[in-house]
């Protein structure tokens, strides 16, 4: 191929590139409108019953990077108002939650409590105290012992059941490693982490070792346990999931391993044999903009750009782009875990979208 023609191309997948990119914009621009007009008076979004469904669209609203003046002070205030309705929820321990005696537990303490933190410290604008009080809170939520759960997290720390699950587990090291800078500025010296060695080895525990599934990941043991198969040479395949596969991905990454080790190599080859942006693999098209925002993040964490042949930012973008409403939100037509919510999987969809840029 000679030179003229090369630069032809160049200029034309530079075009290309302009187009694209001016397409995400516009997308983000939109469900910023969407989120923007649909924030309650008093700074809150969806079930106020459920703080993290606020925290997320302020979440996506902060990361947002826009320079048009009115854009941005309308998005602060925004953002303001959401920070102050969350911060009034946050107990006395630390959690984030609207409490529910009668249900047994503390209204999702340990998912809430996560997302706010993480959606507090993007906004730069809750207290320091309130955002070390939660990491508190959740490194006294990872389960402790010496069983298959220990180092893992449920959904609640006042559970009566003892329970941990992979989702709740990557949201709660998501959280801590992304703001562990924080404990440099709590007083008296003291810090606050978790057992990042348990925290791995119970991820690992919902990890395929063999078999064709290698590297996959299941939800928790329950889920892997009702779909396992044995094969002819006695091998045991749990039942992996994409979303769950990312979301260890993310863990591991957080753990402090990178993509050159046997374990995130495993399981990102399972992404390779899997790779869709259409349905969430295993699941279909349940969980599927929380699959979207997973695979974003651990990808992003992992420092991968390309997951077999495919650009991973660009066909994720573009399938999201293809997916917006005309209102400019994003909803999944699968209702299981609350994806009817358009605030929620529009949320999902801009964090996702920031990412790709």
């Amino acid at each position: 191929m000679n030179m003229k023609m090369l630069a032809v191309l160049a200029v034309a997948a530079s075009a290309l590139g302009a187009d694209a990119g001016e397409e995400l914009e516009k997308a983000l621009a939109r469900g910023e409108e969407f989120l923007l007009s649909t924030q309650s008076a008093e700074g809150s979004w969806s079930d106020r019953q459920m703080p993290a469904l606020t925290a997320l669209p302020a979440w996506a609203l902060s990361e947002l990077k826009d320079e048009d003046p009115q854009r941005r002070a309308r998005r602060d205030e925004a953002v303001g108002k959401a920070v102050r309705y969350v911060l009034s929820t946050q107990r006395e321990d630390g959690g984030f939650y609207v409490p529910k005696p009668g249900r047994g537990g503390s209204g999702l303490g340990n998912y809430n409590t996560s997302v706010c933190l993480s959606s507090l410290f993007a906004s730069g604008k809750a207290p320091i105290a309130a955002l070390l009080k939660a990491r508190e809170y959740i490194a006294s939520s990872q389960l402790t012992g010496d069983d298959t759960l220990a180092g893992g997290f449920g959904y609640d720390k006042a559970s009566r059941r003892r329970y941990a699950d992979l989702s709740n587990t990557s949201y709660a090291l998501d959280a801590m490693r992304r703001t562990e800078s924080l404990e440099e500025l709590r007083p008296g010296g003291r810090r606050v982490d978790l057992n990042w060695e348990k925290a791995l080895a119970f991820v690992e525990g919902l990890m395929n070792k063999d078999g064709d599934e290698s590297g996959g990941a299941a939800y928790n043991e329950r889920t892997a346990q009702a779909g396992s198969q044995t094969n002819s040479a006695g091998q045991v395949s749990l039942r992996a999931y994409g979303s769950m596969t990312y979301a260890a991905v993310l863990s591991m990454c957080h753990a402090k391993l990178d993509r050159a080790d046997p374990r995130v190599k495993e399981s990102l080859e399972y992404c390779r044999k899997h790779w869709s942006v259409e349905v969430n693999p295993g699941m279909g098209r349940q969980g599927l903009y929380y699959y979207y925002d997973i695979m974003a993040r651990a990808l992003a964490a992992a420092g991968v750009e390309k997951v077999g042949g495919h650009f991973w930012k660009r066909e994720l973008s573009g399938k999201l782009i293809s997916l917006q409403c005309e209102d400019g939100s994003w909803v999944n037509d699968n209702n299981r875990f609350w994806e009817a919510d358009r605030v929620l999987c529009t949320s999902f969809a801009m964090l996702v979208l920031e990412l790709c840029r």
